[in-house]
């Protein structure tokens, strides 16, 4: 594409970003699955916080329905017409302190079973661009079960899809979103993104309001 597809924010209220092309590309750290201009959002409260830390959140993991923004509604952030969905994958318990190390040491794992390993539960929305070309947008990690939309079902920006889940290579709840240029997203290319004409950096807030 020519010039960014620009998307709507798939959710309401406060989301921190972490790992966004605004900061280097790939933003992932692989050009893999059309990877290279991704971007991560984790809901957080008022204080900027996914999760109050405890104690036992430096030594175990935890289970990720204390996390606030867990179930959290995610929402289409363009028109189109929805060309995957997939919800049956578990949402698993998140890792932070400790517990992340031992999680990151089985990212290989992860990535060696594919997409879906690496994806969880997810919506794929084919849609264009301002210069016409057809891009699909890609929403990741969604909570298992949530996916209230099916194949072929034409979406409009702001139409509910799920909730923000844990499912697939996930730490804590959050959404990941990118976009590629094709339905394969084994063989798809990556697609330069940004958000109502500009791309949060990593560490800021985005608030989406109500």
């Amino acid at each position: 594409m020519s010039v960014p597809l620009d998307l709507g924010y798939p959710f309401a209220g406060r989301w921190l970003v972490q790992n966004s092309p605004a900061n280097r590309v790939p933003s992932h750290g692989t050009a893999q699955f059309g990877l290279s201009h991704a971007i991560d959002f984790v809901p957080v409260d008022d204080a900027g916080r996914s999760a109050p830390y405890r104690l036992t959140s430096f030594l175990r993991p935890e289970p990720a329905a204390i996390f606030p923004g867990f179930g959290r509604p995610l929402t289409a952030p363009v028109d189109g017409v929805v060309v995957g969905v997939h919800g049956d994958e578990p949402d698993h318990r998140s890792h932070r302190g400790l517990p992340s190390i031992g999680y990151a040491v089985t990212q290989r794992r992860r990535l060696g079973a594919g997409w879906l390993g690496l994806s969880g539960n997810h919506v794929l929305i084919e849609t264009r661009g301002a210069d016409g070309e057809v891009a699909v947008v890609v929403l990741c990690h969604l909570q298992q079960g949530s996916p209230v939309v099916r194949l072929g079902q034409s979406v409009r920006r702001g139409e509910a899809l799920g909730r923000c889940g844990n499912s697939g290579n996930s730490t804590e709840p959050h959404v990941h979103v990118h976009a590629v240029d094709g339905r394969d997203i084994s063989r798809a290319r990556a697609v330069p993104i940004s958000f109502h004409g500009s791309l949060p950096r990593n560490g800021e807030i985005v608030d989406a309001g109500q």
